[in-house]
């Protein structure tokens, strides 16, 4: 799994313009991986990407984490390639490769960068194994909020204090910030990405168009796929017999100015 951090220079701009900003923060990144997996490996890469927009306090944080198999396809050789080693790309030439797409990206876009960003950027490349506990990671905050209920802990109507639990990252124990209800729920709706952008992105052999690639790669691995059984739909009955019904015609339902 290897992440790419937005340094904190770059937040306000992507609270300004966060289309633009996370729309470059994704081909950043994932530009990067492919000309590591071309140059490298001389393969082409699958990549699925998650963008995270907060830290565990609810700030601003914006992030993607990409998860990468350790082997890309060589479709001309019709031959898999596999890393050798432990890492998939040297951390510090990625970051270095990423700051110089990222920046190209924005003066593309005509957006102003702030003064005095930093040289060296974060990015964190580590081995997760099969990757299975890396999707459970990733796929969890996909179908929540950015805080679940059960950690807000408490709200002091007398002060407007409301008080949440989290977990710190360097001590790995339960904290707790209190924030009035205002802030809180700036903290909140700051993290509403902007209408019709997606959270997850594929590239590579994992992208929704290359499946004849990646039957390829699962026919090199011989990567057996078990058939989806398909769920019946289930019955609708008549309210008053309820008995099954067969349905005939379905029509939508509109206003009468519509």
């Amino acid at each position: 799994m290897v992440t790419f951090t937005l340094p904190a220079e770059l937040r306000p701009l992507a609270q300004a313009e966060p289309n633009a900003i996370y729309s470059a923060l994704f081909s950043a990144a994932s530009d990067t991986i492919k000309g590591f997996g071309t140059r490298k490996l001389e393969a082409e890469l699958g990549q699925c990407a998650v963008l995270h927009t907060h830290n565990r306090r609810l700030d601003l944080h914006p992030h993607v984490h990409i998860i990468v198999p350790s082997g890309g396809m060589d479709a001309k050789r019709k031959q898999w390639k596999k890393l050798k080693g432990k890492y998939l790309f040297n951390a510090f030439a990625l970051a270095k490769v990423f700051r110089a797409k990222l920046l190209h990206q924005l003066s593309e876009k005509s957006l102003s960068i702030p003064v005095g960003m930093p040289k060296q950027w974060v990015v964190d490349c580590c081995n997760v194994g099969a990757g299975e506990p890396a999707l459970k990671y990733l796929s969890k905050y996909l179908y929540r909020g950015v805080i679940r209920e059960k950690d807000v802990v408490s709200f002091d109507t007398r002060t407007g204090i409301v008080s949440f639990r989290y977990i710190d990252a360097s001590t790995k124990e339960p904290a707790y910030r209190k924030l009035p209800i205002a802030a809180f729920l700036w903290h909140i709706l700051q993290h509403v990405l902007p209408s019709g952008l997606r959270r997850v992105r594929e590239y590579g052999f994992l992208h929704g168009k290359a499946k004849l690639r990646l039957k390829l790669v699962q026919l090199v691995l011989r990567v057996m796929i078990k058939a989806q059984v398909n769920v019946p739909r289930p019955v609708m009955c008549c309210p008053h017999c309820r008995q099954p019904m067969h349905i005939l015609l379905m029509t939508s339902l509109r206003r009468p100015d519509g």
